[in-house]
């Protein structure tokens, strides 16, 4: 199955929202993940450090399978994190897994 990238980007001062929304969020990658269809995901934190702590995260990145674009960019748009109003721009490219 072909793999997607969906890149979000967060709105500005979204940390609050961010967390109160996170596990629906989280139970929608744990779906992903339990099909065998998550590669990565994760936050960009809005500063240098694994630990951002008040500055919180300037949006995400998920890579997972989808059987076309269209899928992709559907199921994108019906994250928490989306329908919340927490990312105000996602991406949603075909991805192409080249190393490791």
């Amino acid at each position: 199955m072909p793999l997607y990238a969906i890149i979000g980007t967060d709105k500005a001062d979204s940390l609050a929202d961010r967390l109160a929304v996170r596990p629906a969020h989280l139970a929608r990658m744990e779906l992903l993940k339990a099909e065998g269809r998550l590669v990565l995901a994760g936050p960009f934190p809005a500063i240098d450090s694994i630990d951002p702590g008040p500055a919180g995260f300037s949006g995400s990145l998920i890579v997972a399978e989808f059987e076309c674009l269209t899928d992709a960019k559907t199921w994108a748009s019906a994250d928490p994190y989306v329908t919340n109003g927490i990312f105000t721009d996602v991406s949603v490219k075909p991805f192409r897994h080249v190393l490791p």
